[in-house]
């Protein structure tokens, strides 16, 4: 499988964590500021230029308050490569 960030479930991803996060009232700012990282580490992933791994994922869940489960299982039922 390629590490491919254009591929469909990687873009559902990020689609699904933004809408998180702006639903959450949350700034990139704010949710990096949690993290204690930049705010152009949320911009990255956000605009694609930057792959997270599992651990990333959960800590971005935990900060933005998303259900980290339910995210995967949309990602899952998307469309493959």
């Amino acid at each position: 499988m390629p590490r491919d960030l254009r591929q469909p479930r990687y873009a559902r991803l990020r689609e699904l964590m933004i809408e998180a996060r702006k639903a959450a009232g949350l700034s990139q700012a704010a949710v990096a500021a949690k993290l204690g990282r930049p705010q152009s580490y949320i911009a990255d992933i956000e605009r694609n230029e930057r792959r997270i791994d599992v651990i990333e994922y959960l800590a971005l869940a935990e900060a933005i308050g998303f259900d980290a489960i339910g995210i995967l299982e949309q990602v899952r039922a998307a469309p493959g490569e």
